[in-house]
């Protein structure tokens, strides 16, 4: 079964780019120079969901296929039973993102899959960024090589964003989707809806054809009838 691969700069949508990201400035900084083939660091995004990992490790793929690398982005959980697979498709890469990290703890197969990938990728010159929920020791992992393997990575802590972050963020999105967000309705969205910002973004989209559909600006009451 074939792999996703990119160029990703023609799929990746505006969102998840570098300049979209409002976490902290030097996580962003450490995998933008990865991307761009400034730093031979391997990194290890570590944080909880909503902390920006996949934003940031999108963002190296459509930045690194913008420059004309070949870069790859595989979410590990839909790849299960076939890890193996994948990665060898990777072979030649210059930037390959794996992300959650933490869908392959336990499972020897998989575990020896990505060990021996790392290796052939070290040899070859390529640069692989990884992301979990925690680091590597704390996964479950069960085979000692590959945590250690993964220990020597450049470790790279993400936070959530805060209130104000999410507002911001939510504003911005809301603004490339040609949508007026006044005060009033980001306190409603971020009070009455999932505050992690992948479903806040679905739910831009969805409002943004529910208002062209109805010719209606976003207003509580909109969003009353959308909910």
């Amino acid at each position: 079964m074939s792999t996703p691969q990119l160029p990703l700069a023609l799929r990746t949508p505006p969102d998840q780019r570098f300049d979209a990201f409002h976490g902290q400035a030097a996580a962003r900084d450490a995998v933008h120079a990865a991307a761009r083939g400034a730093s031979a660091d391997w990194l290890f995004l570590s944080g909880p969901a909503g902390s920006g990992k996949s934003h940031l490790m999108l963002a190296a793929c459509a930045e690194a296929a913008a420059l004309g690398r070949r870069a790859a982005y595989l979410a590990l959980p839909a790849f299960a039973g076939r890890l193996d697979d994948a990665l060898a498709a990777q072979e030649g890469a210059d930037l390959v993102c794996l992300d959650g990290l933490e869908a392959i703890a336990g499972d020897r197969g998989e575990e020896e899959a990505l060990f021996h990938f790392h290796n052939r990728a070290r040899a070859s010159g390529a640069v692989l960024l990884y992301a979990a929920r925690g680091n590597p020791a704390a996964l479950g992992l069960g085979l000692p090589d590959l945590v250690t393997r993964l220990g020597q990575c450049v470790r790279v802590v993400l936070e959530p964003l805060d209130e104000a972050g999410r507002r911001e963020v939510l504003r911005q999105r809301a603004g490339r989707r040609g949508l007026e967000l006044d005060e009033p309705v980001l306190d409603y969205l971020l009070r009455r809806v999932d505050r992690d910002l992948a479903s806040l973004t679905a739910l831009l989209d969805r409002l943004d054809k529910a208002s062209l559909a109805a010719q209606r600006r976003i207003t509580i009451p909109f969003l009353r009838s959308q909910l």
